[in-house]
């Protein structure tokens, strides 16, 4: 983290607007402050602090709570005083239990598609872990992975066949089903979204 703290700008109670967003999901978790100590100290342990202004203290975040956060990457913006620090938690970021504190919705166009694949991986998860009667889902889990192996080879080929008929919208849902597929595949296996993407990013920056 080669944030030079001498070169950020503090407001004039000493204190920089940190945006926390979850490095997996994208999701905003919370809006805090730190201080200049409080910066320090999330630079040292490599987990969120905080300058409470309402009783004008730090705070460690999950430090009574357990919900604690992981700094994976800290970012200044163009003009220096707001931070964007994005994290792993290790539980809800807002003291109501919601995973964010940004979850009463003021406006919405449309229903977000963002967080889709991480959705969809946890409700794979649940399945497993609790199967419900004429869930497909725990049809796959319960015929285990060469059933499963069978129906990715079956998607793959639909994949094949709906792209060579230049049919978009038969090409997009025969991609959808070989998606679904693979993540329950992946679970089965012990392989993550998160080990994947690591794969990709490896990838790309040895063909800088």
């Amino acid at each position: 983290m080669n944030i030079n703290i001498e070169n950020i700008t503090f407001d004039d109670n000493g204190l920089i607007p940190a945006v926390v967003q979850d490095e997996q999901t994208g999701n905003v978790l919370m809006l805090a402050y730190m201080n200049k100590e409080a910066l320090q100290k999330t630079i040292e342990t490599q987990e969120t602090w905080f300058y409470s202004r309402s009783r004008q203290e730090l705070w460690h975040k999950g430090a009574t709570s357990g919900n604690r956060q992981t700094v994976k990457r800290l970012t200044l913006d163009c003009d220096q005083d707001a931070l964007l620090v994005e994290v792993v938690p290790m539980g809800p970021a807002c003291h109501t239990g919601e995973e964010t504190c940004f979850y009463q919705t003021a406006f919405e166009e449309q229903e977000s598609k963002r967080e889709i694949i991480h959705e969809l991986v946890e409700e794979i998860k649940h399945r497993k872990a609790n199967p419900v009667e004429g869930s497909y889902t725990s049809y796959l889990f319960r015929e285990g992975i060469d059933k499963v192996l069978k129906k990715v080879g079956e998607e793959s080929s639909e994949v094949i066949i709906g792209a060579k008929n230049e049919d978009k919208e038969e090409l997009t849902s025969e991609l959808a089903d070989l998606v679904y597929h693979s993540l329950v595949l992946m679970e089965i296996a012990d392989v993550s979204v998160d080990d994947v993407k690591k794969v990709l990013l490896k990838r790309r920056s040895k063909g800088k």
